[in-house]
């Protein structure tokens, strides 16, 4: 056993926002020092290095704007960035800023408890180390707690499986084999079409069908890098003030206001462009009613139709269950093609559910399908899964999981009442998974890191979210949440993905550029909706 080290601020995860926030802190002056259970930095584009994985943010969009030297020297290559330049990036800023020298790597936090007497964490590690921690900040993600098919008989196959979000990071090749994917969320819809070039057979297992567009990905040219180059400062603050943190136009119409020859034209606009939030944000209510969602909704339908040759294995592919981009929508590359290939088949699990894993594959209501390897493309707990991995207790021994039984209560997505001094980066009820997510990263570590600097100035010690405020939070994003479309569909965004976990929508919806100005007012105002508490002790 490590003797127990004392710090100012200990930060969870090496991923995008943990970077940026030992940044922010190094450069205030507070001893800070980062956790991570990987052996490498990069967060959920380290683990997730499944065949496709690319990014459905622009690359000179999703990218860090705190250093603008940063912004000037870095050149994306492609349109969406790959799997391998975004962890490059990662990796050329971890050594640019020279933050591996405060990063611990292959050390999982085991449990947090917060010491009410002394006003500090003590955190307890998988090696055996103890750290104690004015301030606990949580930068795990949204993504980064897999989790795998609810079926018997995982561990009776006898052929290799391979889970998306942790693909071998010396890669796989299926060539001559008889392949099955189980899911075709992102993931899958990135990789079936890869797979499919290399296995002999490919079939995919489909529960729900996802809404997906090209993604019309392609080499960046030079003239467009250097115009944005010229334009960050002012493309990175209309990012900052957009509802999704992708600047587009505002709507200024209901669909059903406008013909049908014109939203065709305007959603084949965004369809061209691969852009998911032109199509989303089209019209004032293609989130909010169902009858304009379904206008997008049809126009993504036909594309499908036309593309798909078999009308069945089209209509099976039609997502008709719930509304356009109430569940996540993907861009593709080739992926409803793929289906037109011979080698390729699908089995729609509405119709013959999944049974079982066998020794030798996949059994169904309907037959059994023999394998050489199974992939689970099927996603994660997400928001609220890594956080209740670890044994986080508050005041009066209180653990977040059961504080969270019936869903996740937090003041802004930001601190939880009664956790004092614990920060969640990107937590659920905040804008989040709903947005363009460096752009909400940077938007927090910003808070944070201001939120420190203003407690040390005042020489406190303690800051704790009261229930008032985080009660009236929680009310109001369930309200903006309940004037969408959003609940209505059964999504990892409500957690309808996980068996027995609270169906709550865990994001905010009311836009990036309305949660930041609140945010800001909150702490102009002193941190009013905060108990801050106690004199910190001077060394």
């Amino acid at each position: 056993m490590t003797a127990t080290r004392t710090l100012d601020a200990l930060i969870v995860g090496a991923g995008l926002s943990g970077l940026y926030q030992l940044y922010r802190l190094r450069e205030l002056g507070f001893t800070t020092r980062v956790l991570e259970a990987a052996d490498g930095v990069g967060g959920t584009w380290y683990w997730n290095r499944y065949p496709g994985a690319r990014c459905d943010v622009e690359s000179m969009s999703y990218s860090y704007s705190f250093s603008p030297e940063l912004e000037q020297e870095w050149t994306w290559t492609e349109k969406y960035p790959t799997q391998p330049e975004i962890l490059g990036y990662v990796n050329h800023v971890a050594d640019r800023f020279d933050l591996r020298r405060d990063i611990t790597f292959n050390t999982r936090v085991t449990t947090a408890h917060y010491d009410e007497a002394r006003r500090q964490w003590r955190v307890e590690t998988d090696t055996g180390e103890s750290i104690d921690s004015r301030y606990l900040i949580m930068a795990t993600g949204c993504l980064s707690t897999s989790k795998l098919p609810e079926i018997p008989g995982l561990e009776r196959f006898q052929g290799p499986t391979y889970h998306t979000g942790h693909w071998p990071h010396e890669g796989v090749d299926f060539s001559g084999m008889n392949v099955g994917v189980i899911g075709t969320g992102s993931s899958g819809i990135q990789s079936i079409p890869i797979f499919a070039e290399q296995a002999a057979t490919l079939t995919v297992f489909q529960r729900t069908p996802n809404f997906s567009m090209p993604a019309g990905n392609r080499p960046l040219s030079e003239d467009e890098i250097a115009e944005m180059k010229a334009n960050y400062r002012d493309w990175r603050e209309a990012q900052r003030t957009s509802g999704f943190g992708v600047p587009v136009p505002l709507p200024t119409k209901s669909a059903l206001e406008a013909s049908e020859e014109e939203r065709n034209a305007v959603y084949q606009a965004g369809w061209d462009k691969g852009n998911l939030v032109a199509i989303l944000t089209a019209y004032t209510d293609s989130i909010t009613d169902k009858a304009s969602n379904d206008t997008a909704a049809e126009f993504v339908r036909r594309k499908i139709r036309e593309t798909v040759t078999d009308p069945e294995v089209a209509e099976t592919l039609c997502p008709t269950s719930y509304p356009f981009g109430t569940k996540r929508p993907c861009l593709d590359t080739g992926y409803y093609e793929t289906f037109n290939k011979p080698h390729v088949s699908l089995v729609d699990l509405r119709k013959t559910p999944l049974v079982e894993m066998t020794e030798r594959g996949v059994r169904t209501s309907e037959r059994e399908y023999e394998f050489d390897a199974v992939v689970f493309a099927t996603g994660f707990d997400a928001m609220t899964g890594t956080l209740g991995a670890i044994d986080i207790r508050g005041k009066g021994g209180v653990a977040l999981k059961e504080k969270w039984a019936e869903g996740p209560r937090s003041y802004l997505g930001l601190t939880v009442a009664g956790f004092p001094n614990l920060f969640t980066i990107t937590g659920p009820s905040s804008p989040s998974v709903l947005s363009n997510m460096i752009v909400s990263i940077e938007q927090h570590v910003d808070w944070v890191s201001d939120c420190l600097a203003y407690l040390r100035e005042r020489g406190l010690a303690e800051i704790d979210a009261t229930v008032e405020a985080e009660d009236a939070w929680v009310a109001h994003v369930e309200e903006v949440g309940n004037a969408t479309l959003y609940p209505t569909a059964d999504s990892w965004y409500m957690g309808s993905n996980v068996p027995g976990k609270p169906r709550v929508f865990m994001a905010y919806i009311g836009g990036v550029g309305v949660y930041r100005q609140l945010c800001d007012e909150i702490a102009a105002k002193g941190y009013e909706d905060f108990a801050l508490e106690g004199a910190l002790a001077r060394a």
